[in-house]
């Protein structure tokens, strides 16, 4: 039998899940509210964008749909330039805190990643034009540049 007590089993879960939550405040804080400037640079990313990209003989093609509704859906295609297609889609949420578009992953390749694993990703927005920016993910040294299409491209 073991002889550790109901709350000693329940601790580092307690602990894990409110850590967990402590994150997800952080990354979208209830109640938040932008500029002026920053609601309007929000407004711009609404809608879909593209990044094209090569790595090597593989060709990568994000479709990016920005909701108003603070959902987004990203549908991949990669041509690993041997005639294989790959063809992904995820979801989840975003929002523009006036300096960085965040994600929160809910959906990988149409499965939900894994509760220990939330995938996210933050870039700083830079707008070249009304059509087109740069984002610039700080933590892994890592630029896009997205351009605007019109809604339903096709990966």
């Amino acid at each position: 039998m073991d002889s550790a007590s109901p709350a000693s089993r329940w601790l580092p879960l307690v602990i894990g899940l409110a850590a967990l939550a402590w994150t997800m405040h952080s990354w979208f804080p209830a109640g938040a509210t932008l500029s002026p400037a920053a609601a309007d640079r929000q407004d711009l990313l609404r809608g879909t964008w593209l990044r094209e990209y090569s790595e090597g003989e593989v060709q990568v093609r994000r479709v990016l749909d920005l909701e108003p509704d603070g959902a987004f859906r990203e549908s991949v295609r990669i041509d690993d330039g041997a005639g294989r297609i790959t063809r992904m889609e995820h979801a989840g949420t975003w929002l523009y805190d006036g300096t960085n578009l965040k994600r929160r992953y809910t959906l990988m390749n149409g499965q939900p990643p894994s509760r220990l694993n939330v995938p996210f990703a933050t870039f700083e927005v830079a707008f070249q034009s009304r059509d087109d920016f740069v984002g610039v993910d700080h933590v892994h040294n890592v630029r896009v540049e997205y351009r605007r299409v019109p809604d339903q491209t096709q990966p």
